[in-house]
């Protein structure tokens, strides 16, 4: 199909194959709400909490109720739950000396982290003495509640994997426990890969607890060979239906699309998959893939789970890991620096539509062919305008490459990959000169700064602010 066609032309010329398609009129689910099922993860997140005082209180009052601050927090506490559903605070007991430890210890075995809360002042040694756990440890400290607070940064210096946050605003937690979360799904997640040839990917897995598993191309087109035409029909008439337009593929185009898609579902589904990312170029162009992976990936970023382009493991599990930390999917991109213009454009054939993340605001779209043969079927995405954006990448086991920007255009250009996005950074010229650990990098909405370098602490993984 060469001539450009809106929505509703296209359907209109394809009206002889509209019967196939019963029930799907204007009323199909969003993209981002068809969330595939099975893929779930486990249990909740186990956080035990635990409050200290010194035995005869000081600091910051020598007539403090102890009971009464411990209950104060328990309601405060009780009302963020619906903020976390997946969370379970754990516990509660009272710690005034070091000697008290021993009676937490065994339930300590299997939470996911600590969550201590300092009512007085000269609490600093069980504070060290509960971070030498190992468990990932948080320190809630509210003004006017103590000091201990100071010894965290020598506590982690130490190696100790702890943090802390001081803030009369306990919503600060809501930030606080994320990776408590983000740890405990990484080690529970899986990623297949499919490439012609397999690498070592243990560091990654050791390191993270993610399972890197390699995927059999006979397995991905057994899967496709045997997917449901009508299924695959009904995933393309979805992408059709709220597309603003459509331009370079045909129909049968897009639903071999949609067949490859329920493919890898079904191929993750029966592996307990999380993730996926595929050598898509080199297999396409060898002719051993029946579509580009393109739509599924986008369709997979927007569910929640994760598909990266070219069997990029890195970016695969950056992905992973800020789907857990923030709910946000991740566009991987090929940068294009701009020093004259101060800016990077960010450009690729694969995008999430639902850049917000699950339930949120989806971005319009156009389907297109692949850029750089002019085949296959994707997805051009019209980012928000004025979004700041963080631009990320893990690279192997200990080091995650940081930056931040923030969108001023989105080209519509005859050079490049599909979807691209200008951004505007702070020093452009450093990124350039310092630009290494491969090309891609991956794309996030909003400024996720903060949560990095909270999980970088817990993690011990070093972090490269580029530009």
């Amino acid at each position: 199909m060469s001539e450009r066609l809106n929505r509703r032309t296209f359907m209109k010329t394809s009206a002889a194959t509209a019967g196939v398609w019963p029930g799907l009129g204007v009323g199909t689910a969003p993209l981002s709400m068809v969330v595939p099922a099975t893929l779930s993860l486990g249990s909740p997140i186990r956080v035990k909490k635990l409050y200290l005082a010194k035995p005869v209180p000081t600091w910051p009052t020598p007539h403090l109720d102890v009971d009464q601050e411990r209950q104060k927090v328990e309601g405060i506490l009780a009302g963020l739950a619906t903020e976390m559903p997946d969370v379970v605070f754990e516990g509660g007991e009272l710690l005034r000396v070091v000697e008290d430890v021993p009676k937490v210890r065994e339930s300590l075995a299997n939470v996911d982290g600590i969550l201590i809360f300092n009512l007085t002042s000269g609490v600093g040694n069980i504070i060290r003495v509960l971070a030498e756990s190992g468990k990932p440890t948080l320190l809630f400290s509210q003004p006017y509640s103590g000091h201990d607070w100071s010894i965290i940064a020598d506590l982690q210096d130490a190696g100790l994997r702890i943090d802390v946050i001081a803030s009369s605003d306990f919503r600060d937690l809501l930030a606080g426990v994320r990776p408590f979360r983000t740890i405990r799904r990484l080690a529970e997640s899986k990623v297949l890969v499919l490439r012609k040839v397999g690498t070592d990917e243990t560091p990654v897995s050791e390191r993270l607890g993610v399972k890197i598993a390699p995927l059999q191309h006979k397995r991905i087109m057994d899967a496709y060979e045997t997917a449901d035409p009508r299924e695959a029909e009904a995933e393309a008439q979805r992408w059709i239906e709220h597309a603003v337009r459509i331009v370079e593929p045909s129909r049968d185009e897009i639903i071999r699309s949609g067949r490859f898609y329920l493919a890898m579902k079904r191929v993750m589904a029966e592996e307990a998959a999380q993730a996926i990312t595929i050598n898509c170029l080199g297999l396409f162009y060898a002719g051993q893939l029946p579509a580009y992976p393109c739509l599924g990936f986008s369709r997979l970023n927007s569910s929640g789970l994760v598909g990266a382009c070219e069997g990029d493991v890195d970016s695969t599990v950056t992905m992973l890991m800020f789907q857990y930390m923030a709910g946000k999917p991740g566009f991987i991109t090929d940068p294009v620096i701009d020093t004259g213009k101060g800016t990077v454009i960010h450009a690729h054939c694969v995008a999430p539509v639902a850049m917000d993340g699950v339930g949120g605001q989806e971005e319009p779209y156009v389907l297109r062919s692949h850029m750089e043969d002019d085949k296959g079927a994707v997805v051009q995405v019209k980012m928000r305008l004025g979004q700041k954006i963080t631009m990320a990448k893990l690279v192997g086991n200990d080091m995650m490459l940081l930056s931040t920007g923030e969108i001023i255009d989105t080209p519509d250009s005859d050079r490049g990959c599909r979807t691209q996005i200008t951004t505007r950074v702070k020093d452009p010229r450093r990124l350039l000169e310092q630009y290494r650990h491969g090309l891609h990098r991956v794309i996030f909405y909003g400024d996720h700064t903060s949560d990095v370098e909270r999980l970088a602490k817990f993690l011990k993984f070093k972090i490269v602010y580029e530009g």
